[in-house]
């Protein structure tokens, strides 16, 4: 009897979450929602697969999810097998064309398809690209002393939004395009951060290996805004590898994306959680005070 009222409880719990959801659902539906997805969870299969059904199910229920992707651990375990040496300036990887044939593969090529694969594992209709294909991202060198490594100064979103009207989910390496024809490797935080922005999309989840931002305490901060995320980079509280989220957050931000969510994508369904559900994950950084869920 304990166990069958257990199990009863669960499903109670379950049935009060899905009740819970619909105001959001309904909020979200026809939303364009930005994730970036990179870290840990892209070299574990469970953890690929549950992505790829998390993203599934937020096209099943109306939302427009655009995936944009990294892969930098694979960039450089494929450069070792080639031999092809790596020079680095302050700390940056030179991209010399050798270096960038080696990243389209890899980007354009193994990881893209790899999540195009684990999308439609779970029933749902992906395209991979990059942001070459149609005109998507143009660049310009971030720094001549890097070779191509690119700074996007323009995103043309057609193609996108042809790709949401026919019910696909559009999963994007982060490449774009010189002038020139060039191929410019592009960080996969600012490919997202511009990408959204070029959207106007309501929400940019950056998924990384950690919960949030902190504050001095070590806790998490849920909700931050653009001046309360200043105040903590220059108080030194936000660091090292969170600088450059925040940053892309803000440029988001100011580019016109709603709201961005920094969050573990480690964590079981940190995506439902945080669009589905009142407590939501990670830290959100946004212009205006906590709206009502129909709102928010």
């Amino acid at each position: 009897m304990k166990k069958q009222h257990s199990m009863t409880q669960d499903w109670f719990a379950t049935a009060r979450t899905l009740s819970e959801a619909l105001p959001y659902l309904q909020r979200y539906a026809g939303a364009i929602i930005v994730i970036k997805f990179g870290g840990h969870a892209m070299g574990d299969t469970a953890e690929m697969a549950s992505f790829a059904r998390d993203v599934v199910l937020m096209r099943q229920v109306g939302v427009n999810p655009v995936i944009v992707h990294g892969g930098g651990p694979m960039i450089n375990d494929m450069l070792a097998r080639l031999d092809i040496r790596s020079d680095f300036v302050r700390g940056k990887r030179v991209t010399d064309a050798a270096t960038m044939k080696v990243v389209e593969m890899v980007l354009s090529g193994a990881v893209n398809k790899q999540i195009v694969q684990a999308i439609q594992d779970e029933g749902g209709r992906a395209v991979g690209l990059s942001g070459k294909d149609g005109g998507m991202v143009t660049c310009e060198a971030d720094d001549p002393e890097l070779g191509l490594v690119g700074r996007p100064v323009a995103v043309n979103t057609d193609l996108l939004h042809h790709l949401f009207q026919g019910g696909f989910i559009p999963v994007i390496a982060p490449l774009g395009m010189g002038r020139a024809g060039e191929t410019y490797n592009i960080n996969g935080d600012t490919a997202a951060g511009v990408i959204a922005a070029a959207l106007k999309a309501d929400r940019l989840l950056l998924l990384t290996d950690v919960s949030g931002v902190k504050d001095e305490s070590g806790d998490v901060v849920t909700q931050l805004s653009p001046e309360h995320v200043r105040t903590l980079t220059e108080a030194g509280v936000i660091a090292g590898g969170m600088i450059p989220k925040t940053e892309t957050a803000l440029a988001a931000i100011e580019g016109g994306v709603r709201a961005v969510v920094i969050l573990d994508g480690r964590a079981p369904n940190a995506c439902l959680l945080e669009l589905f559900t009142d407590h939501g994950a990670g830290s959100i950084i946004r212009h205006q005070a906590p709206l009502a869920a129909s709102e928010s």
